[in-house]
């Protein structure tokens, strides 16, 4: 059905679901208290720390960080996307989906893109009708056949045939101008407008489709049967279809487990489907691209172990080094990446046959580890046993490592890097902010940038990846200000809730004073942090804050742009609790920033927040912790430190600027920018 899912009718659906029966009924939950609680479904642990709020309708894993409402838990749990999990959540609650009207241009390019997903399809059906019925079947018959591919597998991967000839598939779909338009667009045909030629893109090849997560076609890989160039051919770029995030398989793998033992990525479709036929389903290809990060993260949807198969020679190894690179923003805990190198010569299709599945999968199980990988590779021509060789050493890895995303993994890899160079973790540290001072922060390895991604039919703020989301901390002496908060110390468990981030650690130990570091544990977090967790509980508090616009104004601040998007939808829809605010933050501004506002509701949610509204019969009532109040001294000290960070900016400016070539006016107004917060009363 086109059209989007109104806002209203998911914040109503959310109302009448309970989260408890949404999560009992696929991972048994335990009573503890007055939450639930279970061993977390999306990672390996044998205490629980995965906990359910039916107050604030509200999970969230203390061990991985998973969080969200019961539509983001179906979404993660089931492997769903965001209107097929509210499909799948309305049926239980007896709803109808309904959706907005779209406008021309929006109703004209989804009626497009379903209409292309229709001509592939039946493109996919004509190639197989090929494959069994055309004259020249015998030749990719004969091939398939030499391959050792069996009917059952070529089958159930689609495999077909384009025949020789320039227009078999433009004579038997395009029977009308619309039809050719599309099949144009869908990558299926060839248009030379200059030379006012309409031709097939795939002729005289084994073809193989290619399918979304849903088993819908939506492009083609086509392996040569003749000399003609280009060995493999894939489907151009087209509006359902993007190579640089599917992967080939993917969906077939899927099929083949309930729970997906892990995915081996291979670099050939007849690799993947030869796999399968010796039983081992789990294989992948890219579509004629290295893959990247968002080729990484679609897998850790479904499987939390990734094997990168290469062959043994510079090539491969040259492959390896590109998927290392690509791995290292991905490495969150709980998930795992190996790297299997073939004999040379060989490749999974003529290796499996050879020494059979059995010995093949025990190959894939001794894989070699991430983290070894990346430490072999960056000692390539090193002689670490040598203190210079130590050194260099020292400074390739420190970098990549620095990269990881934040964890137990990180810390783990780094106390590695500090036992085989002799070095310890503040003397990396330095090294590491000694490279960043001096811009030498340089990829080890190139990876080609990823194309662009399509435009959703759901409208999201596109910000950069995870790596550079981190919260911008204020200086020291902005802290140094505000004193101790005597008045606002919350429980005394709330410090393992919001611990300084280790960015800022960093730059406190490095950039002040030795008696200033030791001042520094006492501030829990940053003042618009504490914002945004306290709105997240207590949504009501917006109504202290009128003016949301004031904090959207600078979209290069990450953490006021978050904080104003939440007061503008709190002040729109007042009625919103957190479970709304999750469900609505999922649709407008995607996964990645969703997972970023739940670890801050999920935090300060299920443990602090109600350590602090605890009711405290043995102290009077002034020493209960006042939230209006928190909320407003949080918002007076972001906005001090918003006018020291324009002052500074304007200071640099009157530094930098060439005073001789300005007006009297001109600088008098630097001037007055530089010092406005220093003359205000």
């Amino acid at each position: 059905m086109a059209g989007l899912i109104p806002q209203n009718f998911i914040d109503d659906m959310l109302d009448r679901l309970d989260i408890v029966d949404v999560v009992d009924s696929r991972v048994k939950l335990r009573k503890t208290g007055k939450n639930y609680s279970a061993c977390c479904p999306f990672h390996d642990e044998k205490t629980p720390s995965f906990t359910v709020s039916p107050d604030k309708q509200f999970y969230y894993c203390f061990g991985c960080g998973a969080s969200g409402n019961a539509l983001g838990f179906v979404m993660d749990y089931e492997r769903l996307s965001f209107p097929e999990a509210v499909e799948s959540l309305a049926r239980l609650t007896g709803l109808e989906v309904p959706r907005e009207v779209q406008t021309e241009a929006q109703e004209k390019r989804e009626q497009e893109k379903r209409s292309i997903y229709t001509l592939l399809e039946k493109a996919d059906n004509f190639y197989q009708q090929q494959l069994r019925h055309h004259p020249s079947k015998h030749l990719a018959v004969n091939y398939l056949k030499n391959r050792g591919l069996d009917g059952k597998t070529a089958k159930a991967y689609g495999v077909g045939f384009a025949p020789p000839g320039w227009d078999n598939l433009l004579k038997s779909l395009a029977h009308n101008d619309e039809d050719k338009h599309l099949l144009i667009e869908g990558g299926m045909l060839i248009h030379q407008e200059q030379e006012k030629k309409l031709y097939d893109r795939f002729r005289h090849r084994i073809m193989f489709p290619i399918r979304d997560t849903r088993g819908r076609v939506i492009g083609f890989g086509g392996r040569v049967l003749g000399d003609d160039k280009p060995k493999y051919l894939n489907s151009p770029e087209t509006p359902v279809f993007h190579k640089g995030q599917e992967l080939y398989g993917l969906y077939e793998a899927r099929l083949a487990y309930r729970e997906l033992p892990r995915l081996l990525v291979v670099e050939g479709y007849m690799d993947v489907v030869s796999l399968a036929q010796f039983g081992i389903g789990y294989g992948v290809a890219t579509l004629g691209t290295a893959c990247g990060p968002d080729h990484l993260d679609r897998a850790f949807k479904y499987t939390n172990e990734v094997v990168f198969c290469f062959d043994g020679d510079k090539a491969g190894r040259s492959a390896a080094h590109r998927a290392l690179e690509a791995s290292l923003d991905t490495m969150t805990d709980g998930r795992t990446v190996k790297f299997l190198f073939l004999p040379e010569g060989e490749d999974p299709d003529t290796l499996v046959r050879q020494i059979g599945p059995d010995k093949f999968e025990r190959m894939i199980e001794l894989a070699v580890p991430f983290e070894d990988y990346l430490f072999d590779a960056v000692a390539e021509g090193l002689n670490i046993r040598t203190m210079e060789g130590r050194a260099t050493f020292s400074k390739r890895a420190a970098p990549l490592l620095e990269r990881l995303p934040k964890g137990v993994f990180r810390e783990l890899m780094f106390e590695s890097l500090a036992t085989r160079t002799g070095l310890n973790r503040n003397i990396l540290q330095e090294l590491i902010q000694e490279q960043q001072s001096k811009g030498e922060m340089q990829p080890l390895f190139v990876v080609p940038p990823a194309p662009a991604k399509p435009e959703d039919t759901i409208p999201k703020v596109v910000l950069p990846r995870k790596n550079e989301l981190e919260w911008d901390h204020p200086p020291l002496a902005i802290y140094e200000e505000y004193g101790d908060f005597p008045q606002e110390l919350p429980p005394t468990d709330y410090h393992e809730f919001y611990e300084e981030p280790r960015a800022q650690r960093k730059a406190i130990n490095t950039a002040y004073k030795p008696e200033l570091q030791a001042r520094a544990s006492k501030y829990l977090m940053p003042p618009v942090r504490k914002a945004l967790a306290l709105l997240l509980t207590y949504p009501t508090l917006a109504n202290l804050e009128h003016n949301h616009e004031e904090w959207l104004a600078d979209e290069t601040d990450l953490d006021c742009l978050m904080l104003g998007r939440l007061l503008k939808v709190l002040h729109e829809r007042p009625h919103y609790n957190l479970s709304h605010l999750i469900g609505y933050w999922r649709g407008i501004y995607g996964a990645d920033n969703t997972e970023r506002l739940a670890a801050v509701a999920g935090h300060d949610l299920l443990q602090a927040a109600n350590a602090l509204t605890q009711s405290r019969q043995d102290k009077p009532a002034k020493a209960d912790y006042d939230t209006q109040a928190a909320f407003s001294d949080a918002m007076e000290k972001l906005r001090q430190q918003q006018k020291q960070k324009k002052t500074a900016e304007s200071l640099a400016k009157l530094k930098n600027a060439d005073l001789t070539q300005l007006t009297k006016e001109e600088r008098d107004q630097l001037v007055r920018a530089a010092l406005a917060t220093k003359v205000q009363p």
